[in-house]
């Protein structure tokens, strides 16, 4: 097909605010399409399409091969491991992601995932429930307060986890090879330089790392052996970098008090995991990130950063891999 129009092929799943944006450009065809299509027929809509917008659907070379006139790829999210980059780089398409919009949403996840784990939500929601309330003291809940937090990575998220975390009066120490030490101490938080060093003193680890050949089975056996006897370990980043074994048999004999996992590998888990039969163990579907108001700020600036590069003003603040606007 040809035509003058700029073609966006997005998921019909994306908030109404990208879809009225997209809609309200004369100059532009959005084409719907259903998350999760195979390979063959998510490349025949790729054909002849100038950008398009990503959730779950991965991004092979293939599938870039398959797209003569794709200019602009955006994730309606941040993490693109899913996306091959080096292939958008060989055609100077850039890749670009949703910045902050769904921080705070992230941030606020971890916190419930902490607080439920000290609190003893289910646990305590089960015994009003099930009138067992001479049981409510058998078990009891702990405090945040003068706790030790231990932020891993120290971007958008952990930031903003930090102050939080400082809001609660936690301790909170952060690891982050990338940030400065002046940066971490500016925002009131104790930077450390050696992670194993300090897993024996936290009584929480929270992950906000990108999942990459660094931070793959980051946390594994010996580095689980290393932190806080009943420390609490939560995951909102990514599946994989954490053992699963490994953390399952921490939570099973009781070295850990508990896990809050949104993340898992492979996604969706199967549902036979060894993680589901725990007690001390909280659960969710990839969701930590979503919320009405992350999904609908994450649709609009989509659209926006996709449409930026077709018009000629790419929004360089969202592109992760620059060196594809330079062969331009």
């Amino acid at each position: 097909m040809t035509t003058s129009k700029k073609r966006l092929l997005l998921p019909k799943t994306m908030a109404r605010p990208g879809w009225e944006l997209a809609n309200s450009r004369a100059d532009v065809d959005a084409i719907p399409f259903t998350p999760g299509l195979r390979a063959p027929e998510f490349q025949k809509l790729l054909a002849d399409i100038d950008g398009v917008a990503l959730t779950s659907t991965p991004l092979k070379a293939a599938d870039i091969a398959a797209a003569p006139r794709l200019k602009a790829v955006g994730r309606i999210g941040v993490g693109f491991d899913a996306v091959d980059v080096e292939a958008l780089n060989a055609r100077g398409i850039p890749l670009m992601t949703c910045g902050t919009d769904n921080s705070p949403t992230v941030a606020e996840y971890a916190m419930f995932m902490m607080l439920t784990l000290c609190k003893r939500g289910p646990a305590m929601d089960a015994i009003a429930r099930q009138g067992r309330w001479a049981n409510r003291y058998d078990d009891l809940t702990t405090e945040l307060m003068n706790k030790r937090l231990l932020i891993i990575g120290f971007g958008r998220i952990g930031t903003r986890i930090a102050k939080r975390a400082l809001a609660m009066e936690m301790v909170v120490d952060v690891y982050d090879p990338y940030v400065p030490a002046e940066t971490v101490r500016a925002a009131g938080c104790n930077p450390v330089a050696d992670l194993d060093a300090a897993l024996p003193r936290a009584d929480f680890v929270t992950l906000h790392c990108p999942k990459n050949q660094e931070t793959t089975g980051l946390f594994d056996a010996a580095r689980i052996a290393r932190m806080k006897q009943g420390a609490r370990l939560i995951n909102t980043a990514r599946g994989g970098l954490v053992d699963e074994q490994a953390l399952y048999a921490a939570l099973a004999k009781g070295k850990l008090a508990g896990a809050g996992i949104d993340v898992f590998s492979p996604e969706p888990p199967l549902t036979d995991n060894p993680l589901f039969t725990l007690a001390n163990v909280i659960t969710s579907p990839h969701m930590a990130g979503n919320s009405l108001e992350s999904l609908d700020r994450g649709a609009l600036t989509v659209v926006k950063n996709i449409l930026s590069v077709l018009d000629g003003a790419p929004r360089t603040e969202y592109v992760v891999n620059p060196e594809a606007l330079q062969k331009r």
